[in-house]
């Protein structure tokens, strides 16, 4: 197995996972063994314990002095730890166990899901509500760019200034991904690269009735592919290092945020997301 048919098996693994989280709940409540609310708290709790634990070993002055507790306190979480499990003292030191540095890693696991998440919150403003393929986990470092008052066009200049770094772009797009008006400005962002965009038919009309964006001219070099799809959740963008999503105003079309990065995992999940969407595309018709 390839390192790349390796990381694919693992995406699409995460994505079913994902899937499944999402799906049904009922089968929780039928299942005794599931944690309950209070437990699950509990845990959440002692996430700064787990994790210190998950560091290293520690006695109980480390661990009041790492954590900045009282004496009391360090009693209470050694109590704990050992009550559920997931430590015990080895040699004067309180190490987790196997089930502790499980339950510590999906922890820490957790707290970075709500990071990213709390991030991402200005994307999931825009983005279809129908978007059960995005993932969030590979976009824990992402640059998130955010049209406001002062700077509203932000986001598309972070999208231009990786596309004018990039030989290579594919996306698909509710709108146009480049704003109209650009090309004509002699930059020609559409030449001297291969490009394949995805837009929904109505989107290409329009474009193609809106002379600034050379879009006809392009396709006619044969520099730019377009295919159509009636319907498309938000904007994706394949850049040679990076890969970002944009979202929309359904209203005015405009860029409102913008989200990239270069992970690998990333770059997987968005090759993953621009093939399927291009399986169930057609060439535009000339």
């Amino acid at each position: 197995m390839t390192e790349r048919t390796g990381t694919r098996h693992i995406l699409d693994e995460l994505l079913r996972y994902d899937l499944d989280l999402g799906g049904p709940r009922d089968r929780y409540d039928r299942d005794d063994s599931f944690p309950d609310t209070d437990e699950l708290i509990d845990v959440i709790r002692h996430g700064p314990l787990l994790r210190a634990l998950l560091a290293e070993p520690l006695d109980r002055r480390e661990i009041e002095s790492t954590l900045e507790v009282s004496k009391a306190t360090s009693h209470r979480f050694v109590r704990w730890l050992e009550a559920q499990g997931y430590g015990e003292r080895v040699d004067g030191r309180y190490r987790l166990t196997g089930l502790g540095e499980t339950v510590a890693h999906g922890v820490s696991k957790f707290e970075a899901y709500l990071r990213t998440a709390r991030r991402l919150d200005p994307l999931f403003e825009y983005i279809c509500e129908d978007h059960d393929e995005f993932v969030v986990e590979p976009f824990a470092d992402a640059t998130v760019t955010v049209a406001t008052p002062a700077d509203p066009y932000a986001p598309v200049a972070r999208f231009l200034e990786l596309l004018r770094e990039s030989e290579r772009f594919r996306g698909f797009n509710t709108t146009h991904m480049i704003p109209p008006g650009l090309d004509a400005t002699g930059e020609g962002l559409l030449e001297n690269r291969s490009v394949e965009l995805i837009y929904r038919p109505d989107t290409v009309e329009t474009l193609r009735e809106d002379r600034e964006t050379n879009l006809d001219d392009a396709i006619d070099e044969g520099n730019v592919a377009i295919r159509t799809r009636d319907a498309l959740p938000y904007g994706l963008a394949l850049f040679d290092e990076r890969i970002g999503v944009g979202g929309y105003d359904e209203e005015t079309g405009t860029m409102r945020v913008f989200v990239d990065t270069d992970t690998a995992i990333a770059r997987e999940w968005a090759t993953h997301v621009f093939e399927r969407i291009r399986a169930d595309s057609e060439p535009l018709a000339a």
